[in-house]
């Protein structure tokens, strides 16, 4: 079974994943990266000030390289009155 790497961006940083996971399929890799960025998301929204953007991707590989990528960026914008 083929192993897969999700590496975390935040920005310009990268976190590497060193332990990956083994999926059958492309489509559960997509699945498993949606996911996780879903997540990754929403404890963001949690935890940054209103009115920041924030953009965040998990970048999928394997032995031969990259995959697909998932990316999200999410901002407030606040109209003044």
């Amino acid at each position: 079974m083929p192993r897969y790497y999700f590496d975390i961006r935040e920005g310009d940083d990268v976190t590497p994943d060193d332990e990956g996971l083994e999926l059958t399929t492309i489509e559960a890799v997509q699945v498993e990266a949606a996911h996780s960025l879903a997540d990754m998301m929403r404890d963001a929204v949690r935890t940054r000030r209103q009115g920041v953007g924030h953009r965040m991707a998990i970048e999928v590989r394997n032995e031969k390289g990259p995959v697909l990528m998932v990316l999200c960026t999410f901002e407030v914008k606040r109209h003044r009155h």
